[in-house]
Parts: structure tokens; sequence; C-alpha cells
């Protein structure tokens, strides 16, 4: 269990052996997934084990709802440089593979460099996606798009932040499994800044940027423009 924000505990599974296709190649990550519970759950948990969580777990309902987890790769705990990507859940990139974003092509290269590197975690967080506000609510934003708002202002539109994403559950479980430095692969810096406030070790940051085409030039664009992302896409296309 790690100590979670505002009163919460995150119960952490794991690590699981994952085999993953990566271009051909069979890599093998450790898999780890987190359920975020009360404090008196939690300690109802620890006192009673495991037999007490699975009792609960078909009150949770757990298939309406949306869990974070994260891959593991090599000897995260104790390797002297590890990389770490902090990747927000994209249903119609990463599953689809929609070029409207450049989030499917940012998930695979970041576990490619995370194996290059010989060490790091994929944290996969659930409920990031469009930028925080929902899938349905994405699908929403995604019209405004369509009738000429930029990704900021159809969130705003919609009653949205620009960016309502909290990192508070990831952060516990990074210090659960590594204490050392690491090196975040982003172009955000609100993602760095959130990882520096809440003390964690962060050495430094690689970009990332994915192949830019008609269908996510403004997009790419609005990032820098509007949302403060570093650097030009341009500059650091990765091809």
């Amino acid at each position: 269990m790690a100590d979670g924000p505002a009163g919460t505990t995150n119960i952490v599974v794991g690590p699981i052996k994952l085999p993953v296709d990566l271009d051909g190649q069979t890599v093998t990550f450790n898999w780890y997934s987190w359920l975020s519970v009360s404090e008196t759950e939690a300690a109802a948990i620890r006192s009673e084990g495991t037999e007490s969580l699975i009792r609960r777990l078909p009150s949770f309902q757990l298939a309406d709802k949306q869990q974070s987890s994260v891959l593991v790769y090599g000897d995260f705990e104790h390797a002297e440089q590890a990389l770490i990507r902090m990747h927000s859940i994209c249903h119609t990139g990463d599953i689809f593979g929609s070029k409207r974003c450049d989030c499917g092509f940012q998930l695979r290269q970041s576990m490619k460099m995370i194996i290059d590197t010989g060490a790091g975690a994929l944290f996969y967080l659930a409920n990031h996606e469009g930028r925080g506000i929902g899938l349905f609510s994405k699908a929403m934003a995604y019209l405004l798009q369509e009738n000429g708002y930029d990704t900021v202002d159809a969130n705003l539109k919609l009653g949205f932040a620009d960016d309502a994403r909290d990192y508070g559950e990831a952060i516990s479980v990074l210090r659960l499994l590594r204490t050392k430095a690491v090196t975040l692969i982003t172009n955000n810096p609100k993602k760095l800044d959130a990882l520096r406030e809440a003390g964690l070790n962060v050495s430094g940051r690689i970009p990332l940027w994915g192949s830019v085409s008609s269908h996510n030039e403004k997009y790419l664009q609005t990032k820098i423009a509007r949302s403060g992302h570093l650097g030009s896409f341009r500059e650091t296309l990765i091809q």
C-alpha cells in the first residue's frame, strides 16, 4: 500500500509479468495496477488481510470506473539512471491510432526509450482522458474543434479547466517503487512541476514529439502556444 492524496490510500497489485510486442520484438515488463480507497477501507484491509479486499471487490464496481497502472522495466528501484513517462490515457490515439493527436506515438516511443535506457516506468493514467475531462466530454470537445475551437477553448467552452489532470496518485506509487532520481519524458512543464513540487528527485527532462501531419498540426501548435509545452515539435521531431 502507498499513502495517496487527500486522506486516501493506494492498494498496489504487482509485479505481474507482462510480455509486450514492440515492433515485432517481445519485451517483458513488470505490470502494477492500483486502486485508490479511503483510509477507513485501507485500515480494514490491513487488519483483515487480502481476503477482506477480495470480499469488497464486487462492491467497488470497478468495471464502471477506471483504474491506472504502471509498466516497470529493468531494475527500476536500484538503477542509477531511469526514465519515467506520465502518460495520460487516450482512447482514440492509444487504441484506435488516431492521427488527431500524437499520444499513440508517444506511448509506444516512450516504452522504447525506457527499454533503451535499461530501466524505467510508464505510468498509464486512466482518469486523464481529454486532459481530465473524460471520454464522453472529449468527444463533445472534438465536435467543437471541428467547428473552429482549439483544444484549450473547447475544454473551457464545456465548463472545464484547460488541464484538469492530477498526478497525486501516480506520485505516491512512484515513491513506493523508487527513491532515486528519475528523468521525465515530457514536453509539458506542468508534469515536471507536479513532481518537483511533491519533493521528488527529478534529474531532468527528455522531449518527445510525434510525427506532424495535417490532422494534428493545429493540436501540436496549441500545445506550445497556449498550454506552455516546451520546445518546437518541428525541431525535436522524432521520425
